[in-house]
């Protein structure tokens, strides 16, 4: 019997997939695997798989003893069991109830034309610099900081404090940092509160705090997961995008010629990074059975999107990164009821800043190889730390 894989997988470069986890989406679906704390857990590969599970109530966040769960690392907002086992599905249909009134079509595309004009003066800034230059703090980072910072009536000028709060929460090897992070960022969370039931203003927070049976510290803890999500994993959604398109000219020069390829564009970069993280974190509320394999109650069962989204079966030639690919099927917002709710904003912040990006920079290209390029694999997110440029 082969040994058993641990996560995460390393791979040989970092816009390549990892070997060992080709080699097991080979092989089957599903595959027991160590994760990086060496706990067991099931690793699912298969996009239809993954697909289905990621809206199957027989799995959740949560354990009925969390304290003997298995975890996927150190992190205390990701790395184990989230939530009350009993009121879990409940608690979770609240959530969204409460936030989708922010979130709707129409608020998120009147946000668009604020969005362009943010990315355009983050590329004035960039042109005036001048190369060589850093696409991560110059353009990554600071516009999804901004547009979240406005989007739920968050200052702007204390985004380096919530921004170090937020990667200390995201830290997947020290717990007592990501526990200390996460503290933080819930006492900035009930300060915010506090001053917006004194001052209200037109933003989320404010619409949270206005809304009946909604305490501080609940309003707290959504405005705060809403500010870690709605900045990090675009921040490295960004860092990715530009890498894709930097590391395959001809695939820059294409956009650059074609502008209306960039909302396709967009889904293949949602597609294409190959995460080694090891998938989302799912519990088994009871015994099952996936794909032949026993799986009892109280097992941690990751679902690899990063696989799924490069199942040679759903996406040809799926390690290729091609701006023309038929969008979807692709599972990076996930699926169902857990879908992603800033999925649309997530998408709009992509389509202005890559699409303006090409239009304005034809000849940008990377300043060094992307071999060279260092992933922070600390955090949850594992985006960029760098990405140098020249035109």
């Amino acid at each position: 019997m082969p040994p058993i894989a641990r996560l995460p997988f390393g791979r040989p470069h970092p816009l390549s997939a990892p070997p060992v986890r080709r080699e097991l989406q080979e092989s089957g679906p599903v595959h027991p695997v160590r994760t990086a704390v060496g706990d067991d857990a099931w690793l699912v590969t298969d996009h239809a798989l993954v697909r289905s599970l990621l809206d199957d109530d027989r799995l959740g966040r949560a354990h009925r003893a969390p304290e003997l769960a298995a975890r996927t690392g150190e992190s205390a907002l990701f790395g184990g069991p989230h939530g009350d086992f009993d009121t879990e599905h409940t608690d979770h249909a609240r959530m969204r109830a409460l936030l989708q009134p922010h979130f709707t079509p129409k608020r998120m595309r009147a946000l668009r034309p604020r969005v362009k004009e943010l990315t355009a003066e983050l590329l004035d800034d960039l042109a005036r610099q001048g190369p060589p230059a850093d696409l991560h703090p110059a353009l990554a980072l600071p516009l999804p900081i901004e547009v979240i910072c406005e989007l739920l009536g968050v200052p702007y000028a204390d985004r380096d404090r919530f921004r170090a709060w937020s990667r200390a929460a995201a830290d997947v090897t020290d717990r007592a940092r990501s526990e200390q992070g996460m503290a933080d960022l819930f006492g900035y969370g009930l300060d915010l509160v506090a001053r917006k039931r004194r001052d209200p203003g037109d933003d989320v927070i404010s619409g949270l705090c206005s809304t009946e049976g909604v305490g501080d510290e609940e309003a707290a803890v959504l405005a705060m997961s809403l500010l870690f999500a709605g900045h990090e994993t675009t921040v490295t959604a960004i860092g990715w995008g530009a890498l894709h398109l930097l590391a395959a000219p001809d695939q820059w020069r294409r956009l650059h010629e074609d502008p209306e390829l960039v909302g396709g564009a967009v889904e293949e970069i949602l597609r294409a990074p190959a995460k080694t993280t090891g998938g989302i974190p799912r519990y088994a509320r009871t015994d099952l059975e996936v794909a032949g394999v026993r799986v009892r109650a109280g097992d941690l069962v990751l679902l690899d999107i990063g696989a799924a989204n490069h199942d040679p079966a759903v996406f040809g030639d799926a390690e290729r990164f091609d701006v023309t690919r038929r969008p979807g099927a692709h599972l990076a917002f996930g699926h169902g009821a857990r879908y992603c709710i800033g999925a649309p904003l997530a998408r709009i912040e992509l389509d202005a800043v890559l699409g303006m990006l090409v239009a304005r920079f034809a000849d940008m290209r990377l300043a060094v190889g992307a071999d060279e390029l260092e992933v922070d694999d600390r955090t949850l997110a594992g985006g960029l730390t760098a990405l140098p440029v020249t035109w």
